[in-house]
């Protein structure tokens, strides 16, 4: 996909391609990533005391990061998503 078509997608389908291909691929890098950003993502939207929290557990990070392209949160990840599935047109 280019750019204008990714651009077009919604936050949920930008999630749910770019992790169903990171998993597909075992690309750790990209989930790894997502993790890192999740918290600073979660901030930006308004959330700073989820990004607290879920900088204190991994195990919040590894469930947001399956469901994390909804709402202000799929937003704040559109860069991310767009940028790793631009990078793997494939997906």
């Amino acid at each position: 996909m280019d750019q204008d078509e990714l651009q077009a997608l919604s936050p949920k389908e930008l999630h749910d391609r770019a992790v169903r291909y990171a998993v597909a691929h075992g690309d750790l890098g990209f989930l790894w990533e997502l993790l890192k950003v999740i918290p600073a993502a979660e901030a930006a939207s308004g959330h700073s005391e989820e990004a607290a929290r879920d900088l204190s557990r991994v195990s919040a990070l590894l469930s947001d990061a399956m469901g994390a392209g909804e709402g202000e949160l799929g937003e704040a990840l559109r860069p991310v998503y767009i940028d790793y599935l631009s990078k793997h047109p494939d997906a």
